[in-house]
């Protein structure tokens, strides 16, 4: 099977949506010997097209003239796609240089067989955009033989994909959890002073400082933030104002290996998004996979479809750290019930986010395509 899937960035950028698009991509490859080329966009600015070869799998980084509105500009890109063909054509979204290149050139549409759509999330910070773009993206999805969804909630609150109902399919990403199944030994000051862990970018849509908020109502515990980004200065401000600095830590982000002793050695992992734009939350299931409970928010996409409320943990309220203080204090002081949803966790992240078999329902998804 060729399959040719296409997005902004690839791999060595870091994101939620590279990850995904790499693990699937050296999965298709590695478990059913597909040809997989997968064509992105410099992630910097570059006057030039570079080709690698990165586990099995052909990329081809496209020349970038800079970024607009997160999009890159790429005007070779549409050439580039247009010379592709195959069995699958994989789009993820959103990337609008992959919806007007198949409505701007009816040739791309006939160089394969079907198009596959994963929509990662709506268009949610530059909604200006939809102004003219909407017609578009509508007219776009409607070439889309099958539309791919993380979880039920992005169909139920996307503005565009209630439409297409009848076409989505929904295929939880996966995350390659061999490293979880070891054990790491706790050190002792761990039964006196709870670890709790945030990891992700320092960014508008993580609501950190909400849970830096409600730590001044916490007890017994301290909370370590893993990641970088344009609101750390910002962070660590109102740290210092809260007097929290002996009980917060923030730390840029470190390799996998200590990553994962952290997600092995914390208590707890909270997850306080306050928008639509946090539509996964891979970080929940690497430490359910650890055995360790979740406390995340309700905002309508998937983070409260990993983490189901009173079953691998706590689901609360956006914008409200009194809640977040009340579920973590909860947590901090019911061992049990700590264990009992860090248990559920564990099996609900190998049993349903492992990559196997992510990448196992997206081949079946496209064998199936091919032989209607």
């Amino acid at each position: 099977m060729k399959i040719v899937q296409t997005n902004k960035a690839y791999y060595p950028k870091v994101g939620g949506i590279e990850s995904t698009i790499a693990t699937l991509s050296e999965g298709l490859v590695n478990k059913y010997s597909a040809s997989v080329q997968v064509l992105v966009c410099n992630s910097k600015f570059s006057f030039y097209s570079t080709q690698k070869t990165i586990n099995g799998v052909d990329v081809k980084y496209v020349s970038n003239y800079g970024i607009v509105s997160s999009l890159p500009i790429s005007p070779w890109y549409f050439k580039e796609l247009s010379n592709l063909s195959g069995n699958i054509l994989h789009i993820h979204e959103p990337f609008p240089l992959a919806d007007l290149s198949l409505l701007m050139f009816p040739k791309i549409r006939k160089n394969f067989k079907k198009i596959v759509v994963s929509w990662h999330s709506d268009i949610i910070r530059q909604k200006w955009v939809l102004a003219f773009y909407r017609k578009y993206l509508h007219n776009f999805l409607e070439l889309a033989d099958k539309i791919t969804v993380s979880s039920p909630a992005l169909i139920d609150n996307s503005e565009f994909l209630p439409a297409y109902s009848e076409k989505c399919e929904v295929i939880p990403h996966g995350v390659n959890l061999d490293w979880a199944k070891s054990r790491l030994e706790l050190s002792e000051n761990k039964k006196d002073e709870k670890l709790i862990l945030f990891v992700g970018r320092l960014v508008y849509y993580k609501g950190i400082e909400y849970l830096i908020d409600a730590m001044s109502s916490v007890k017994n515990a301290k909370l370590l933030i893993i990641g970088s980004g344009p609101l750390k200065e910002q962070l660590i401000s109102k740290i210092k104002q809260l007097e929290l600095n002996s009980r917060i830590k923030i730390i840029p982000e470190v390799e996998k290996d200590k990553l994962q002793e952290c997600y092995k050695n914390c208590d707890m992992l909270v997850l306080p998004s306050i928008e639509k734009s946090e539509t996964y939350g891979i970080v929940q299931i690497e430490a359910m996979a650890c055995g360790k409970p979740i406390i995340c928010t309700e905002i309508g996409t998937g983070t409260s479809y990993i983490n189901q409320n009173e079953v691998t943990g706590i689901v609360v309220p956006p914008r409200d750290s009194n809640e977040l203080a009340n579920a973590i204090n909860r947590l901090v002081s019911d061992k049990d019930l700590s264990f009992k949803l860090g248990q559920n966790g564990k099996e609900r992240a190998f049993n349903e986010f492992n990559a196997e078999k992510m990448v196992q329902r997206t081949y079946d998804l496209y064998e199936n395509l091919i032989n209607d």
